[in-house]
């Protein structure tokens, strides 16, 4: 099973804090509150050279010592990172070596996706390799697709995060999330999906993602609400 740092997923699903402003303060928070892992979103953050971006993880990590995934994520899947695309997987492969896993998006340039994936698992890193859709939930035909694209590329954990329109929506992202046969996120956004980031991870998603503070995904839970829905189910 595959793990992201010290954190085992053959144990149990991680929680995953996101850490999308001041975030030496969101990071304690995130710990107090339970969280197994950080995402740190460069984009959020407004980090956009290599020096700020390591001193911030420098001084996050003297305070919570939590396995970290980096994202510097692209507009069209929900992110704010405004510059060449060299530039957004370069700040990425530079910080590879003090970060646990990094996240890139299915869509991403094919060389420069291949690089960072290729540099990560050079270094033992974790890869997600990711695809969102803010408008509807595609066909289950068409959700396996996207997770074999995600595999085939080089993805350790695949993850899919789509808006939910219909109760069916939610249905076929569980399913597709019980019938995965290599670890998966999957994630219903909005609010008729807002459910399924308690309980996928108990049809197989290894992440389930929560905020810190607001929400940055739609329907998406605090650390502490999703902490305490979950362990009502187990």
């Amino acid at each position: 099973m595959v793990k992201i740092g010290v954190f085992d997923m053959s144990k149990g699903p991680a929680v995953v804090a996101v850490i999308s402003h001041c975030p030496v303060e969101q990071a304690r928070e995130a710990f107090l509150q339970g969280a197994d892992v950080l995402e740190i979103r460069l984009d959020l953050l407004d980090i956009k050279d290599t020096i700020s971006a390591l001193e911030m993880i420098a001084d996050l990590k003297k305070e919570v010592k939590l396995p970290c995934i980096a994202t510097n994520r692209l507009p069209i899947d929900g992110g704010r990172w405004k510059g060449p695309e060299e530039k957004r997987i370069q700040l990425l492969l530079d910080i590879l070596p003090v970060v646990d896993a990094v996240d890139v998006e299915l869509i991403a340039a094919a060389d420069l996706k291949e690089k960072l994936i290729s540099d990560a698992h050079g270094l033992g890193k974790t890869v997600i390799v990711s695809h969102h859709d803010f408008n509807g939930t595609p066909p289950m035909k068409k959700i396996k697709d996207i997770l074999e694209m995600a595999w085939q590329s080089g993805g350790d954990i695949a993850k899919i995060a789509v808006k939910a329109n219909s109760s069916a929506d939610t249905m076929n992202l569980l399913r597709a999330t019980h019938e995965a046969t290599r670890p998966v996120c999957m994630i219903s956004m909005g609010d008729l999906g807002k459910h399924t980031r308690v309980i996928a991870p108990f049809y197989g998603s290894v992440l389930t993602y929560g905020s810190v503070g607001d929400a940055v995904a739609p329907g998406q839970l605090n650390i502490a609400e999703l902490k305490r829905a979950m362990k009502v189910l187990l």
